[in-house]
């Protein structure tokens, strides 16, 4: 076995054997002193993959900050293979607001990837990001949450056609996968499209800690570290059934067609049958009520959380799903 070797960013160095938490400079504010970004790395002894885990590229996404935190400073790395790079919040302007985007001019630090020295804010801090951290390493996972107002069920989202970012989606070991490339800008996409397989795993919904889905994605992270072999005595998760959704066809956001207020009739994780109400829209004075069907069996991915609506306001995301897959979904009730 190759010999395990440090690991370097720009102003530090972490040997083997050697842990270190720091609060990397990525940006200044208006008065000019530093915004840091916590990072956790661990360097085992032994030679492995470098892996990163990375959440909270929406400031307000916090679930994914704490399976990152978990990991970092919970788990027993001391028999770790490899290099484990902890960036628990990427968004650190995004988080101190508790808004989904840079503070600075409304941006999205997801589109601003791999960054730019020369560039936007934006894209300084993602530069400063990526190289330092990401780029260097073998695999990334990026934790995210819906936006406000609605939830996600547990999913990964990754570029199938990649071999080596399908076999990450895999170790994952989550129910759902939808197959897309990813947008431009996004860490996935430019991780993945620079030689670092990456995928995404979607969870829940933004400004809260919601434990049960914190568990899942910790075992998600365990079957990654058992499939790359950065932890010798843990086993690959099976999560019972698996379906992949061709995300380039999927497009079923079903959106209201009037304003009102929403009585959710489903939660997130169900399987509809088609011509199944899935909720119903009223006025306040439910005079006028509206019921939203669903237009084919799928399982509803995510729904809406804040029970109010404008028209064409989106509802639920619902995607098909085949028969053997509704068949184990009935056995394994959840999410």
């Amino acid at each position: 076995m190759d010999d395990a070797e440090p690991f370097t960013y720009d102003g530090g160095r972490v040997d083997p054997g050697e842990s270190q938490n720091l609060r990397y400079t990525v940006s200044e504010t208006y008065l000019g002193d530093s915004v840091r970004m916590p990072v956790t790395i661990v360097n085992g002894e032994r030679a492995g993959p470098t892996v990163v885990l990375t959440a909270a590229v929406h400031g307000d996404e916090l679930n994914g900050i704490e399976v990152v935190r978990e990991v970092a400073h919970e788990w027993d790395l001391s028999d770790l293979r490899g290099t484990l790079v902890c960036l628990p919040v990427l968004n650190v302007p995004g988080f101190i607001a508790q808004q989904r985007y840079l503070p600075i001019y409304d941006r999205d630090l997801n589109r601003a990837f791999p960054g730019e020295a020369g560039g936007t804010s934006a894209k300084r801090m993602a530069r400063r990001i990526f190289s330092n951290f990401v780029e260097p390493c073998d695999l990334c996972v990026d934790f995210h949450t819906s936006t406000r107002g609605r939830s996600n069920m547990p999913h990964v989202r990754a570029d199938m056609d990649d071999e080596a970012v399908s076999r990450l989606a895999h170790a994952f070991a989550s129910n759902v996968i939808i197959d897309t490339e990813g947008a431009s800008g996004t860490l996935r996409r430019e991780a993945s499209d620079a030689g670092v397989p990456t995928i995404t795993v979607e969870m829940g919904e933004a400004h809260r800690f919601e434990r049960a889905l914190i568990d899942r994605a910790l075992s998600g992270v365990a079957s990654v570290f058992a499939e790359y072999g950065l932890l010798s005595a843990e086993v690959v998760h099976w999560p019972g059934w698996q379906t992949i959704v061709d995300g380039a066809e999927d497009k079923t956001w079903l959106r209201a067609d009037t304003g009102g207020l929403v009585d959710m009739r489903v939660s997130r994780g169900a399987f509809v049958e088609e011509g199944a109400v899935i909720c119903v829209i009223a006025n306040p004075f439910k005079t006028e009520t509206t019921k939203v069907r669903a237009p084919f069996d799928g399982l509803l991915v995510g729904v809406l959380e804040n029970p109010v609506v404008y028209p064409g306001n989106p509802l639920c995301h619902l995607v098909n799903v085949g028969a053997r897959t509704r068949r184990a979904i009935e056995r394994n009730r959840g999410w």
